[in-house]
């Protein structure tokens, strides 16, 4: 079924006349489901009109005739449009909803719609240490890497997640969306077009590099911009196709503005009607339009191809050599002279690895026989050979599959049994990859700290081990996911479950499936405390319902909760997340003085204010690990610069209070993929009455 659609371009704080033109464009050619406002929906800070509209809006004054969904464009927004967005996740009135800086929303029509909102400036990109909030009038990286995690995931128009299994099913699968808005035009998009530009100052647009990529991962069927020109010109591109999706149509439409500054001569045009259905395995393939050009973002243009190498025959009939100098006979390199074809090994050659000099089926290259290079025998090792890096046979050291595996911290992995002396840890990343390392002193002999290799690379979402946008995150353990975090089984929890003797006598909680979760917000950001103030609000309130939603279950089965939090900051980043353990009430009492007995021996101390501790640690100006104890109380300690801090203190302390020392390494108390997702069905079914997103 279609949806029809009215995008309209930046109202720039007229709101009441663009809702009176939206009312009678969809009595005329509605009835619209729903309009997408790009650009700049409210005025700019400190105009008067249009500081009243906006207030006005926020008090229900003024209605919206069909739902509309807006952006930030070029400009910050007010802090009453901050904490209306804050306080209800998105609805600023009935039927208007303010989109996420970069997010995605699936409309009950099944459209998937993503937004990527704010200025694109190349230095803030690549300098901002955190994503910028809707106070700044741009965006950065970590905005665009919160965009491509989010679009691995569904969510309805309200972005409630409540479908646990279509995150599941389609995590891992597909970033494809129907419909981008921004306010940014990405840079490769006037390649290979002929559509005339509206004015000659559109040609120099530089657009947004980054923007490309994600366009090149999502492949939006229609894609609006706000920022052609000022004002905004109108600009439809010829579409294009995507040979890799079975020639899936994109197309590019830049909108004028509605309301600022009347542009000279004509007005631009303001709106763009359409009618789009939901993609379906079922439904049968567009055809490829008539005027669609080469794809932008998939071939480069010729201004961009790599130079052809000069033909060796061209110089050498004109005698001019540019190295020897002119007319100066050129040196030739000797080459195997083959009788017919010239790829062909020569008569009689053999092959001094198979043996074989005659021609097999399975060599489509060089003829039929083959150079010992091509031998299909050179991927095979000799017998009883073993790999020197997991130590198994089958394979070369150059075929292992865990030759690129990397540690927990984004660099290579170590080979089990190594042991990093910064911080203590086994087998889970190298010391020159330690954060806890790199943020020693430099080191005054050698002069440079790392080896001299540089800072460290930062994990990107598709290497952190907790984004959606990670192919290798474990998505089977995921058992619950809201508008801004999700709640998982950790591998190797704690408690002991399934054949380590789940609800046995080893199993000091009884909670089914181990009870042992993490509770992680969706967007990547380092720690808790560099979560922007405007956009910490919902995540924070929504990891709090979490955490009284597991209180509760937990209770169930005589048991108390205890959250812990390694909010450590490091040179490769890393992606904030909670513990939450289940406390037999037996041992309730006991935790406080668990973490302190056993921070007394790590050379953990806990701050007498923990609140004023957090508070010093906000906006990222420090490390901190945090507890919160059974009655609600917090232990605070602030971690300190060059003196490393065990990551895994948490665990250290719980599986000593549970008199269980053989739970302390994760790894050891991984489960095979058959009983985790037993563990995560079970956890599932006994949290559902109490999980908040339900």
């Amino acid at each position: 079924m279609s949806v029809k659609v009215l995008t309209v371009g930046s109202a720039v704080g007229s709101i009441r006349d663009l809702f009176a033109k939206i009312k009678a464009i969809d009595a005329k050619h509605g009835k619209f489901d729903l309009v997408l406002c790009t650009g700049d929906f409210f005025g700019p800070l400190g105009d008067p009109g249009a500081e009243e509209q906006t207030s006005q809006l926020l008090q229900g004054e003024i209605e919206a005739p069909i739902e509309c969904y807006i952006m930030q464009g070029d400009n910050p927004l007010s802090d009453s449009v901050i904490q209306k967005f804050a306080k209800t996740g998105g609805e600023l009135c009935k039927n208007v909803f303010l989109m996420n800086k970069s997010g995605i929303i699936t409309t009950a029509n099944g459209l998937r719609i993503a937004c990527l909102g704010g200025r694109y400036d190349p230095e803030i990109y690549h300098s901002a240490e955190a994503a910028p909030g809707f106070a700044s009038p741009y965006f950065s990286t970590h905005t665009m890497e919160r965009l491509l995690s989010n679009t691995l995931t569904t969510s309805t128009s309200k972005q409630n997640y409540k479908s646990l299994a279509d995150i599941q099913s389609t995590a891992s699968s597909s970033q494809l969306i129907d419909i981008l808005i921004t306010n940014a035009w990405p840079a490769a998009i006037t390649n290979f077009s002929s559509a005339t530009l509206p004015a000659p100052e559109l040609a120099s647009i530089a657009g947004a590099p980054p923007l490309d990529d994600t366009i090149r991962r999502t492949k939006p069927r229609y894609h609006f911009a706000a920022g052609g020109g000022q004002p905004p010109m109108f600009w439809e591109r010829e579409p294009f196709v995507w040979s890799d999706e079975a020639d899936r149509v994109s197309r590019f439409v830049s909108l004028g503005a509605f309301g600022g500054e009347p542009t000279p001569g004509k007005k631009q045009r303001w709106f763009y009607a359409f009618s789009i259905a939901p993609n379906s395995p079922t439904a049968a393939p567009v055809a490829r339009p008539a005027n669609a050009t080469k794809n932008p973002f998939t071939e480069a243009p010729a201004s961009f191809a790599r130079p052809t190498k000069r033909p060796f025959e061209s110089t050498a009939d004109s005698g001019e050599n540019f190295i020897f100098g002119n007319n100066v006979q050129q040196p030739l390199k000797r080459t195997r002279v083959v009788e017919g074809d010239p790829g062909k090994p020569p008569p009689g050659y053999k092959c001094h690895r198979c043996e074989s000099s005659e021609a097999l089926a399975e060599i489509p290259v060089r003829g039929g026989q083959h150079f010992i290079n091509d031998c299909p025998e050179r991927t095979k090792p000799p017998e009883g050979y073993v790999c020197k890096i997991c130590d198994t046979p089958g394979h070369l050291v150059r075929d292992c599959p865990t030759r690129f595996a990397l540690g927990d911290t984004g660099g290579k992995k170590p080979k089990p049994g190594y042991m990093c002396r910064a911080c203590g840890s086994e087998g889970a990343h190298f010391v020159d990859d330690c954060p806890a390392a790199s943020q020693r002193p430099r080191d005054e002999h050698r002069g440079q700290g790392r080896r001299g290799r540089g800072p460290p690379k930062e994990i990107a979402p598709d290497e952190c081990w907790f984004c959606l946008s990670n192919p290798n995150l474990a998505k089977h353990l995921i058992v619950a996911i809201g508008a801004e975090c999700y709640v998982t089984l950790p591998k190797g929890q704690i408690v002991p479950t399934q054949s380590q003797s789940q609800g046995g006598p080893n199993d000091p909680t009884g909670v089914p499936g181990g009870g042992h979760v993490l509770i992680v917000p969706i967007t990547h950001y380092p720690t808790y405390s560099t979560i922007p103030g405007d956009l910490a609000g919902p995540i924070i309130e929504e990891t709090e319902k979490h955490k009284a939603a597991l209180r509760t279950m937990y209770a169930k089965y005589g048991c108390t909760i205890v959250v812990f939090e390694v909010g450590r900051l490091s040179a490769k980043g890393g992606h904030a997340h909670v513990q939450a353990v289940p406390v037999p009430l037996k041992l309730k009492d006991k935790v406080e003085e668990a973490f302190r007995a056993e921070g007394r021996m790590a050379g953990v101390d806990f701050e007498e204010d923990a609140d004023a501790a957090l508070e010093a640690c906000a906006g990222g100006r420090g490390s901190y690990f945090r507890v919160d104890l059974p009655d609600g109380r917090k232990l605070v300690h602030l971690i300190k610069d060059h003196v490393p801090f065990g990551i895994q203190f948490g665990r250290q302390v719980l599986v000593s209070l549970f008199n269980m020392p053989e739970r302390l390494d994760w790894k050891a108390c991984t489960l095979p993929e058959d009983e985790d997702r037993a563990d995560a069905q079970a956890f599932k079914a006994a949290f559902a009455p109490f999980d908040p997103t339900l």
